[in-house]
C-alpha cells in the first residue's frame, strides 16, 4: 500500500535489522510515494558494518550524523564522522566500517530509489513492524 505521507516520525515505519546495522526507511515510494529517491537512517555498532557491494542502477549519498567510520569507495578509503558527506555514483563498490567506540549514524539516500527494497529482503534481515524494535 503506498501513503503520501508528509511527516514521517520513526514509529511510522518498520525497523530492519541486519547482523551489520539497524535501518530505518523513512522516505520510500511506500512510505511517501517518493519516486525519485529513498532515505533512511542507518545505525552501525562498534565494529560493525557492510563488506563491500555495489548498487547497480543508483546513486548513493551518506550523510553522517555522529560517530566515525571507515568508507571505501572503490580503491580510496577515508575516516568519515559527523559533517561529512560522501557520494557513490551507481555500480560503484564500497563499504562502511564503524571505527569507534560509540554508534556510527548515518544518513542514507537513494536515487532511484530500489536498493533500500533489496536490503530489506536479504534472508538475513529481521523486520519489525512500526512501533516495534529491536531488544539490545
Amino acid at each position: 500500500m503506498v501513503s503520501e505521507k508528509r511527516f514521517v516520525q520513526a514509529d511510522d515505519v518498520e525497523t530492519i535489522q541486519l547482523d551489520w546495522g539497524t535501518l530505518k526507511w523513512m522516505n520510500t515510494p511506500e512510505v511517501t510515494g517518493s519516486e525519485g529517491f529513498s532515505a533512511g537512517v542507518v545505525l552501525l555498532e562498534p565494529g560493525k558494518g557492510h563488506e563491500r557491494h555495489t548498487h547497480p542502477d543508483s546513486e548513493e549519498i551518506l550523510y553522517i550524523l555522529g560517530g566515525e567510520g571507515e568508507q571505501t569507495i572503490e580503491d580510496e578509503t577515508r575516516t568519515v564522522s559527523a559533517g561529512d558527506m560522501v557520494h557513490i555514483p551507481s555500480g560503484v563498490e564500497h563499504s562502511t566500517i564503524n571505527t569507534s567506540w560509540e554508534p556510527l549514524r548515518f544518513l542514507a539516500v537513494y536515487c532511484p530509489p530500489g536498493p533500500e527494497a533489496v536490503i530489506r529482503e536479504d534472508d538475513d534481515a529481521t523486520v519489525f513492524p512500526p512501533g516495534e524494535f529491536p531488544d539490545n
